[in-house]
């Protein structure tokens, strides 16, 4: 069962990290435009950061569930 999920929780980084490359491509173009910042533009960059901390937030969580699979892991060792 723990391995399923471990399996599960790696497939979710890989995706979460493909995701993140392709937010810090889009805006390292976006910011490397030339011509005068629209409005279109701004919101733009403020749906890109919006993207970037929603990545960063499934960071944290696919952390979190590691951590937790980890302890569940040790503690059925030691029982």
């Amino acid at each position: 069962m723990f391995m399923s999920i471990a399996i599960g929780a790696i497939g979710i980084g890989i995706v979460l990290m493909v995701g993140y490359l392709v937010i810090a491509q889009v805006a390292t173009q976006i910011t490397s435009s030339i011509g005068n910042t629209t409005a279109a533009e701004n919101a733009t960059r403020a749906s890109v950061a919006s993207t970037q901390a929603t990545v960063f937030a499934g960071f944290a969580l696919i952390a979190v569930g590691i951590i937790v699979l980890a302890a569940f892991g040790l503690i059925n060792i030691f029982k």
